[in-house]
């Protein structure tokens, strides 16, 4: 069943890669007006999540931004589908905008081991072939269920000479060791982590458990860290790539710190661009002592 699955995906996804962009975005719009308006499970949990992350927002105001991104999370499918599927080339050309490259250009010329740090928002796809053509990184990644995508996503996320590393032990180790020698990674800073690997600091007006994984990369100086996010552009013609260097306090050996601080960054694009986040993930699954689950 799981193969028959798989098959059924990957097809899905090679038929959205054959349409014109503008209807890849039809497309997704349509989706996610469609998990908008429909009962289901992934719309309750934006209700749940916006609800705790922006208070401050009116119902009226918050159903709108509930609706906005279950539509950008539809386009946000169906463009990853052809950054899947296409030539590399042909998603870095959505590219329209790049802001802060000189940042990256520099942590590259350091000598030391550079850790992209980036977040469900926008279109990480198309950033990861960005950053691909920028250097060679290892970019750790959490293996989707299903072996056929999980095949297709190597094979597609490797194009331009870099190397993926699942969140495995092996995995792991293997971002360690690269970026110990001087190499360059890349690592999404918003999923959950076992909460004997992170930490709870401040995100959107709550708590949120937040991995150690960077941090403790980056303590002392060891590397130097990038952040890197693709926005849509209002427009649908493509993607500003926005780069920013990890603040200072990223660098301390105290991990509450350095955790908070690379949590604020996150959340200041997150409120920039609060459509473009994939609030259907259960980010905040695991809550601090005392406190009720929301999901």
């Amino acid at each position: 069943m799981d193969k028959f699955k798989g098959a059924l995906i990957v097809g899905a996804l090679r038929l959205f890669a054959l349409l014109p962009w503008r209807a890849v975005q039809a497309v997704g719009t349509g989706i996610g007006w469609l998990m908008w308006k429909l009962p289901n499970r992934s719309r309750e949990v934006v209700r749940i999540n916006l609800s705790k992350c922006f208070p401050e927002l009116d119902a009226a105001e918050r159903e709108r931004l509930v609706g906005r991104s279950l539509m950008d999370i539809g386009k946000t499918l169906t463009e990853s589908a052809c950054a899947w599927i296409w030539p590399a080339q042909k998603s870095i050309d959505l590219v329209r905008e790049v802001e802060g490259l000189d940042v990256l250009k520099d942590a590259l010329a350091s000598g030391k081991g550079v850790v992209g740090i980036t977040s469900h928002l926008g279109n990480w796809e198309v950033l990861n072939h960005f950053y691909c053509s920028q250097c060679k990184p290892i970019i750790f990644y959490r293996p989707p269920k299903l072996k056929a995508v999980d095949d297709l996503l190597r094979k597609q996320r490797v194009q331009l000479g870099n190397r993926v590393a699942a969140s495995t032990k092996e995995g792991i180790l293997s971002v360690i060791k690269e970026v110990r020698k001087g190499g360059s990674v890349g690592i999404p800073a918003d999923p959950e982590p076992a909460e004997s690997a992170g930490i709870f600091v401040p995100f959107c007006a709550t708590q949120a458990l937040t991995s150690k994984f960077v941090p403790n990369m980056l303590a002392g100086g060891k590397a130097v860290g990038v952040f890197l996010h693709a926005m849509r552009l209002p427009d649908g013609s493509g993607y500003k790539v926005v780069l920013e260097a990890a603040p200072e306090a990223m660098y301390s050996e105290d991990t509450a710190t350095s955790a908070a601080a690379m949590s604020q960054v996150v959340e200041k694009y997150v409120r920039a661009y609060p459509s473009q986040y994939m609030w259907t993930m259960k980010r905040f699954k695991k809550r601090p002592a005392g406190e009720e689950r929301w999901y």
